[in-house]
């Protein structure tokens, strides 16, 4: 995916909208801005952006359902820039679809960085070797079902290789636990926690160098894991 992406920013802040708009092409991204839901689902049905930045706190609608409203045809990224922090919020949001959440007051390097991982994901989904998932070290055949590490070959139980597919599925997305939970184990399961911890665990035995200091398998405190990128 290169720089000359489309970005649509929902926002209804006009310093923010200004300030991001700014920010974005100068670096070479193109920006179209919404000051309302229905404006940002309007854009985003007849531009079909690679990107849509989004905030929760709109004047006609809760930016969560804006979210299930682009997910109801698409799956382009969308990042929230919202200045709710709670865990709730957070969570209501990415089980809505949306891949990343960023907090209110945010760096500009790290939203930069958020967009660069959300486009270089959808464009491997999009049109990349299919099949097949690959970061640093670790190397998913999904075809196959074969994993692997630096080249050796890594024994996965069917639970631990259901719940790494679901990861690879969603790479670089933020899953809540809830999400994992029934997407692996079913939707009577989504209250076992403890089941997620404890093979994410396994799997990081596995698969990471130091599972203390996880390189793929990382955990959003609080909300649920997200499988590296980059």
């Amino acid at each position: 995916m290169s720089n000359a992406a489309t970005i649509i920013v929902v926002e209804d802040e006009a310093q923010i909208r200004r300030f991001l708009r700014t920010t974005l092409a100068s670096e070479g991204y193109q920006v179209v801005e919404a000051e309302t839901g229905k404006q940002g689902l309007a854009e985003a049905a007849t531009r079909k952006p690679d990107l849509i930045i989004l905030d929760l706190g709109l004047p006609d609608m809760d930016g969560v359902e804006v979210v299930r409203g682009i997910r109801g045809w698409s799956s382009i990224p969308v990042i929230i820039l919202s200045a709710r922090s709670q865990e709730g919020d957070k969570i209501s949001a990415l089980d809505a679809g949306a891949d990343d959440y960023l907090v209110k007051p945010f760096g500009v390097g790290e939203l930069l960085a958020r967009i660069r991982v959300a486009l270089r994901h959808f464009s491997a989904v999009n049109g990349g070797q299919e099949g097949v998932f690959s970061v640093g070290e670790l190397k998913v055949d999904m075809i196959r079902r074969k994993v692997t590490v630096g080249g050796a070959e890594v024994h996965l139980t069917p639970i631990e290789y259901r719940l790494l597919a679901v990861l690879v599925k969603h790479a670089g997305k933020v899953l809540t636990h809830q999400l994992l939970l029934k997407e692996v184990w079913g939707p009577n399961y989504v209250e076992r926690a403890h089941y997620l911890r404890i093979y994410m665990g396994t799997l990081r035995h596995k698969l990471e160098k130091d599972p203390a200091r996880p390189r793929f398998l990382l955990t959003e405190v609080g909300v649920g894991y997200r499988l590296a990128v980059d």
